[in-house]
């Protein structure tokens, strides 16, 4: 009878284990696609800021282009005028 308690405590002992050893796992498998996401979403967020910082610059010398051919096309009008 002591024996059959042993084995029935043993089992019980080692089905917790592999319970709380499944339950880690999942854990670990969940933090390990978390942070695999988070590192996804900051190289996105660091490539948008980059694509971004280009298309002001682009956006910058386009604004130039266009104020320095507005004064072309007054100083064009008025040489017609004249």
């Amino acid at each position: 009878m002591k024996d059959e308690t042993k084995i029935d405590a043993v089992t019980v002992l080692t089905e917790q284990y592999r319970a709380d050893l499944h339950a880690y796992k999942e854990r670990e498998s969940l933090h390990l696609k978390t942070e695999n996401q988070l590192k996804g979403t900051k190289q996105i967020v660091l490539d948008m800021a980059n694509t971004i910082r280009e298309l002001k610059t682009q956006n910058d010398n386009f604004q130039a282009e266009i104020s320095r051919l507005n004064e072309e096309i007054q100083l064009l009008e008025m040489q017609i005028k004249k």
